[in-house]
Formats: C-alpha cells, sequence, structure tokens
C-alpha cells in the first residue's frame, strides 16, 4: 500500500470513529442540567479530542490527501463540526470562549467558500444550509450585525437557489428557517443595541457608587450561579430554539467577552500568513485566537438552561436538578415568559398535578425541622378535585390543547422555596404568583411580577407578538423599552444625544444604588441579592420600569399596568420619592416627551 493510500485510509478511519462518537451525543441535553451532566462531560470531552485529533491530522497531510481526492467540502464539514460541538458546549456551559471559538470555525468556513459547488449534489447543498444556519445563531449570539445581515442575504439565495436546482426536493422546513430569521432580525433590529445587552463593566458599574457596593454588608450573601430561562406565547417570534425573550434575558445574564461590544481581528489576520488566500484547501483554523478576544480579569458566566417548550415535567425536572445540586450559599433565578389563564383547571388535570407536587416535594430534601413542619402542610388539591389559591391560576408553557402537560401552577414552584428563588414571571396572568409569598418551605423567594397589559403610546403601531415582551424589554434594554412606550425612534439621534439620554439614566441607576446599600429598611431577601452584579442590575432595571410605567399618563389607570415586587423595596426608592421621579422627569425633558407622563 503506497503513503498517499495508508494516509487516505487512516483519515477515513479517523472520519468513522469521530462521527460514532459524535452520534452519542448528538441528543444530549444543551444545558448543563440534563440527565448524568458528568457523563455528558466526559462524552463530550472524548468527542471534541476525537475531532481535534481529525483535525490536526487533515493539516498535517492536506496536500497528500488532496491528491488522494478529498474534497473541500469534507473539510468544511469537519470544521462545521467542530464549531458545532463548541456551539453546544457554550449552551452546556455558558462559557464565552466556546461560542467564539464556533464563530472562528464558521467564519473561516464562511471565507474560504469550502461549500461552493453545492448545487451538484444535494447531500452537500443540505450540509451547507445547515452551516449557514448555526453560523447565523454564532452571530446572533454575538451581537455582529453587519455579519447577520450578510448571511441572512445569502442564506435566503442559497434556499431559492435549492429550490431550482433541486426541483425535486422539498425544502418548505428550508423556506420557513428563512421565515424565520427574516422575523428575528426584523424584531431584534427595531430596538437599536447601541450598547449591548450583556454585562458591561464600561457602562453598567457606576463609579459613583462602587464604593457603597464594596462596603455593603448583610447578614447573608448569596452568589448567582444558576438560572432557568424559558418562554412561550403564540406566534411568539424564535429562530430555530431561542425565542426573543429568552434570547435578550440569556444575553443579559453574561459578561461581554471583551468588556465592550464584541470585535474580531479580520480573518486575514487570524489565518496563517502564507494562508490567507481562501481558494486554497488549507484547512488551517488558528484554534488559540479567542485568548485575543476574551477578558482573562472577568468573572465566569452564571450556567443557563435555555429551555425551549419544554413539558412542565420537563421544566419541574430541571428545577429540581438545579435546586439539588446548589451550594447552600447560592440563588437560582428562574424566568418564565408566558400566557396565563385564570380559573379552575380541570379535575383530571389537578388530579396529574397533585401527583407531580408530590414528586417534585420527594426529590428535594429538607434541612432542618422548621422545613419539614412546613413540609407537612404542603397545600395540595383535594380528593374531590377542587383546588385551593395555589392552583387556582396558572400559565400556559405550551398549547392549550395538550393539556396539563403544559400548564404550571404557583403551587409547582413551592416544593422548589426550599432553595433561595428568585423568580421572574412575565405574563397576562403574572400576578397569581403572589400566592407564593408566606407559602415558601424554608427560604422567602425574591418575586418580580410583570404588568398584566404592556403600555404604548401609540398601542396601534406596536404588533406585541412581533416585539417581545415590554416587562422582559425593560429588564434587559431600560432605555429602548423607554423609547418604545413613549414611541421616541432613538435611530434618528446622533451618537452624543445617545450618550447624553444614556448618561441620565446611568446617572440614576447610580444614586438609586447608593440607596440601595445604605438603607436600613432593605429586606433582607434583596439585600442577599445586592452583591451580585447581574441581580443588582435586574433591580435597578426593575425600579425603573415600575417607575416610569406608574407616572405614564397615556394609559388606563389601575394595577393591571403595573409591575409588582416582592417583598417590597424601600419607600426611599418609591414612586414618589425625591430619588426617582425626578430623575424620570429629566429623562423625559431630554427627550421632549414630558407629556406622555403625570409628574407631580
Amino acid at each position: 500500500m503506497s503513503r498517499e493510500e495508508t494516509v487516505s485510509k487512516t483519515f477515513r478511519a479517523l472520519v468513522e470513529s469521530a462521527e460514532r462518537k459524535f452520534a452519542r451525543v448528538r441528543d444530549a441535553p444543551l444545558h448543563p442540567y440534563g440527565g448524568s451532566g458528568a457523563q455528558y462531560g466526559h462524552l463530550y470531552h472524548k468527542v471534541f479530542k476525537a475531532y481535534m485529533r481529525l483535525w490536526k491530522y487533515q493539516q498535517d497531510n492536506r496536500a497528500k490527501l488532496t491528491d488522494s481526492g478529498l474534497q473541500r467540502w469534507e473539510i468544511g464539514e469537519i470544521a462545521s463540526r467542530i464549531g458545532q460541538l463548541y456551539f453546544n458546549q457554550y449552551l452546556r456551559s455558558s462559557e464565552a470562549r466556546f461560542v467564539l471559538e464556533a464563530d472562528i470555525f464558521y467564519e473561516a468556513i464562511f471565507n474560504r467558500k469550502y461549500f461552493d459547488g453545492s448545487e451538484k449534489d444535494r447531500g452537500i447543498r443540505f450540509k451547507e444550509l445547515r452551516f449557514y444556519a448555526r453560523f447565523l445563531m454564532v452571530s446572533l449570539i454575538l451581537n455582529r450585525v453587519e455579519m447577520v445581515k450578510l448571511l441572512v442575504q445569502r442564506f435566503k439565495e442559497l434556499v431559492d437557489d435549492s429550490k431550482l436546482k433541486f426541483r425535486g426536493t422539498n425544502f418548505k422546513e428550508w423556506k420557513l428557517v428563512v421565515q424565520e430569521i427574516l422575523r428575528f432580525t426584523r424584531s431584534d433590529s427595531a430596538i437599536m443595541y447601541v450598547r449591548p445587552l450583556r454585562y458591561t463593566k464600561m457602562f453598567d458599574s457606576h463609579p459613583a457608587s462602587l464604593p457603597y457596593v464594596a462596603r455593603f454588608h448583610a447578614k447573608r450573601l448569596l452568589k448567582f450561579g444558576d438560572a432557568v430561562l424559558t418562554s412561550y406565547h403564540k406566534n411568539e417570534v424564535k429562530f430555530a430554539e431561542l425565542t426573543l425573550d429568552t434570547f435578550r434575558m440569556m444575553q443579559c445574564l453574561e459578561w461581554e467577552p471583551s468588556g465592550s461590544f464584541y470585535g474580531k481581528l479580520p480573518i486575514e489576520q487570524k489565518e496563517n500568513v502564507t494562508l490567507a488566500d481562501h481558494s486554497v484547501a488549507s484547512g488551517l483554523i488558528d484554534i488559540n485566537l479567542v485568548a485575543e478576544m476574551t477578558d482573562p480579569s472577568l468573572p465566569p458566566n452564571p450556567k443557563k438552561a435555555v429551555l425551549y417548550r419544554p413539558s412542565v415535567t420537563q421544566l419541574l425536572a430541571v428545577i429540581a436538578t438545579v435546586c439539588g445540586e446548589l451550594p447552600h450559599d447560592n440563588v437560582v433565578l428562574i424566568y418564565l415568559s408566558a400566557s396565563g389563564n385564570s380559573g379552575h383547571c380541570s379535575t383530571s388535570q389537578a388530579e396529574n398535578y397533585g401527583i407531580s407536587r408530590k414528586l417534585s416535594m420527594l426529590n428535594l430534601p429538607s434541612h432542618n425541622n422548621h422545613e419539614q413542619r412546613n413540609g407537612l402542610h404542603e397545600n395540595h388539591v383535594t380528593a374531590n378535585g377542587n383546588s385551593n389559591k395555589y392552583y387556582d391560576n396558572h400559565l400556559l408553557l405550551g398549547p392549550s390543547r395538550n393539556g396539563g402537560s403544559n400548564i404550571l401552577f404557583p403551587g409547582d414552584i413551592i416544593p422548589f422555596t426550599r432553595r433561595p428563588l428568585f423568580l421572574i414571571i412575565d405574563s397576562d396572568n403574572s400576578h397569581a404568583f403572589k400566592v407564593l409569598h408566606g407559602a415558601e418551605r424554608g427560604e422567602p423567594a425574591a418575586l418580580f411580577l410583570s404588568p398584566l397589559r404592556p403600555s404604548f403610546k401609540n398601542p396601534i403601531d406596536i404588533d406585541k407578538t412581533q416585539n417581545g415582551s415590554q416587562f422582559t424589554l425593560f429588564l434587559t434594554a431600560p432605555l429602548n423599552a423607554f423609547c418604545q412606550l413613549v414611541d421616541y425612534d432613538l435611530s434618528n439621534d446622533d451618537m452624543e444625544m445617545y450618550n447624553n439620554t444614556a448618561s441620565i439614566l446611568s446617572t440614576a441607576f447610580s444614586e438609586w444604588e447608593k440607596i440601595l446599600c445604605t438603607s436600613t429598611s432593605l429586606d433582607l431577601v434583596w439585600a442577599q441579592l445586592l452583591s451580585d452584579p447581574f441581580l443588582r442590575r435586574l433591580i435597578l432595571r426593575f425600579i425603573f420600569c415600575r417607575a416610569v410605567l406608574t407616572l405614564f399618563c397615556l394609559r388606563e389607570k389601575g394595577e393591571p399596568y403595573l409591575p409588582v415586587c416582592i417583598p417590597e423595596l424601600p419607600s426611599s426608592l418609591a414612586v414618589s420619592s425625591k430619588a426617582v421621579q425626578p430623575a424620570i422627569s429629566r429623562l423625559a425633558s431630554h427627550l421632549k416627551v414630558t407629556d406622555c407622563f403625570g409628574f407631580s
């Protein structure tokens, strides 16, 4: 056997081995709490090792492999698979370096046009389409706006070309993917993100209040390291398995990788200088560039389970796993965005959920006699099917036709209050979750409950399904939410105007942060969360949201239009306080929209 034949045979064996290993993790949960985390972690390590060995082998033997018939698309497929592995690992770990590594591989494939010529083979064309869909997701998460625009254009052209070239093939699913990404990018670009949704020290750390944050102490301080995020609304904007609301919240709970908006070197500077010509089948991609794009001083991101349309059983299983593994000094953030129904559920649904509640209780051990005594009095559905106040109302986490498997009651959360919880409920039935206060089984929960209805200056011009939740937008991009509320277009302003507007808001947040850190009436539930920068930022944005919506006069009066926090925050940060109302007034005056508010 010649040297070329030996190299080719070894390469094919490595490909088959890597693909077999990949098949074992193909269906692994894309979050850190599914199944046996240690087992999947071990499997992922083996798959990475197999693909990196394969990658290095094709680099070292590129010329011989090319002579023996290696196709460019085969290199692209290996690189695409490595990019997919990196992205999946990002979803499982929330570590920014993995999504950055995925981006490096995907951009190299794109620039080197590894899939060119796919019009001759339907199988290769499908590989190319999958590559574009995955690269789009990575570019969205990294806020690469111009790259997203380019990829959307190319992706649409590719699907249109596929319909012409492969007339006997149904490309309906790919047409739906194109429609999804167009809708997603239209909705997201309607909100001009001049600053990242991720936590950026440059913008989100307020120098004037930093000494107060540093000196802040409470009887107990909790660390934030775990979050469970899910949303379901009929016709909600989504791309693949990421909805617009969970996309915004997911970004809000991460550090900006480079301390500012993500920036990259041009691809030519990243690759081996002698191989900058993308027409060659080099396959050389520098997998160590990520160190140049991340800030080593940043703490790790909180781990997140971003669940796409889970059944209630699946959701509760993930929450149970998180709570079961939670260190004693940590808090879990649970974000639920969904429509709700009020009124009693059917007897059969209630009985089914009586069983699920008992199972949830069994999964969470009590840690003291106080918890055990409370656990004996767990509220339950009575034998005749009548539910009590914890099961009168619910959220729908999926189509109503699926019945009980998609119905989440406030009472379903009670067993998990043996651990510290921070609940954000964004729903037209969010206030039903007020009943959790006082019903906890060991740890008082922190609750943010959205308004039951959004408010807008021109509600006719706002498509609620197209723009995502107003409350979530206030928590993730407060200035954008304010402008959407009063129908003010930020994109018409120059950067100086935008920076001055953002400065007003930043000054207010800095003052409110100082008040929170020095208040003697701050409830321990909030005090124990205040040392975490992500949670502190959410609290400040809630204060802003509540004040803006309370003072907004172009709406019907009443509770349905106002958010609720439980327990209450200090009166020194009430809407009418001298620290809060003047700040909203300054912002409204600067944008010349004071006619939208009723200032006293």
